[in-house]
């Protein structure tokens, strides 16, 4: 499939009276059209410059930034407004017109490109009906729950038929039910629009419910990416081993020489393997981690093991859940 967004070696450096930032470093990144792509990382790791760039409402300090092949640095401001609106975005506090109504704040952006009065009103209801909102058209922002001001504002967006949805932690203000059905409402809009969408979080929760692609940014590095079920089964860095694992119990360091994390299929995350091979192997283990997270409607399950000190029983272990087909990797420094 074609990439619709290319980010070639970009990076954005912010220059204060007494310091450099460098919150980009050679980030380089394909986002296929058609995607829904998590962009995720902690706080100040560079996710929402990235975001910010791939629109150019921050101009990259180097680097290139291609829109369906389009060399955003290369256009002039009338180019670069036209392409803008193919590219919407959402934000975390909403951003409406508190003095406008809901019908009007959809209509603000087709005001803007020279709509009709009539025709946009139009079409304003029509966006309202795909988020479910046609009954609050004519209330106000300060009248609406966190979850409408964030459906009308995804109207908003959806106005100029655009082909790409900037998410910049649209659902961080939400509470986890209110979260849950926008994410069902991007999900919809992606499969029913074919439009491509790029969510900026730092809740894995988000990436797994709806995205196919995950890029992971640390300290404004591109450390990790690839498609969501192949991160969450196998993290390879340290920074996306974090972010699988945050707000799981585990233990503050690990003891001993063999720890492993095992990866369970969507067939065998229900067998007792654990509990099989110890009996195997006469030998105990201490389970560091256990969770099974939904992706994409299947279930894949992990643990964390602390096997046996003795080389020949850890080996054992290791080789009886090969033999089973589970996915083994052995930790080094897993836990800080």
């Amino acid at each position: 499939m074609e990439a619709i967004i290319q980010i070639k070696d970009v990076t954005k450096t912010f220059i204060g009276r007494e310091n450099e930032v460098e919150a980009l470093k050679g980030i380089n990144l394909d986002i296929e059209k058609g995607n829904i792509c998590g962009i995720i990382g902690m706080s100040g790791a560079g996710k929402s410059t990235l975001v910010r760039c791939l629109n150019f409402l921050e101009k990259p300090t180097s680097g290139t930034v291609l829109i369906e092949g389009q060399d955003l640095q290369a256009m002039n401001d009338a180019q670069l407004r036209k392409v803008r609106t193919e590219i919407a975005m959402i934000f975390q506090h909403f951003n409406l017109l508190m003095q406008r109504n809901v019908r009007d704040n959809v209509c603000f952006p087709l005001e803007i490109v020279g709509m009709k009065r009539k025709e946009a009103k139009n079409r304003a209801m029509e966006l309202l009906k795909i988020v479910g909102l046609t009954e609050k058209a004519k209330a106000y922002p300060a009248q609406l729950s966190g979850g409408q001001k964030q459906r009308v504002a995804i109207a908003r967006a959806l106005a100029n038929n655009p082909k790409i949805l900037l998410c910049d932690e649209a659902t961080s203000a939400l509470d986890p039910t209110t979260t849950k059905s926008i994410l069902a409402l991007l999900k919809e809009i992606n499969e029913q629009y074919g439009i491509t969408i790029v969510i900026i979080t730092h809740e894995m929760s988000v990436v797994q419910e709806i995205c196919n692609q995950v890029a992971i940014i640390d300290n404004g590095s591109l450390v990790e990416s690839g498609s969501v079920e192949e991160v969450f089964s196998r993290p390879r860095t340290k920074a996306a081993q974090k972010l699988v694992f945050q707000g799981e119990r585990r233990t503050d360091r690990m003891q001993g020489r063999h720890c492993i994390r095992i990866v369970f299929s969507e067939n065998s995350s229900f067998e007792p393997v654990i509990s099989n091979m110890v009996l195997a192997c006469k030998a105990p283990v201490n389970i560091l981690l256990a969770d099974t997270k939904d992706i994409g409607g299947i279930a894949h399950g992990q643990m964390v093991l602390q096997l046996p000190e003795d080389n020949v029983t850890a080996e054992k272990m290791i080789q009886y859940l090969k033999e089973r087909n589970l996915a083994v990797e052995e930790l080094v420094d897993y836990v800080e």
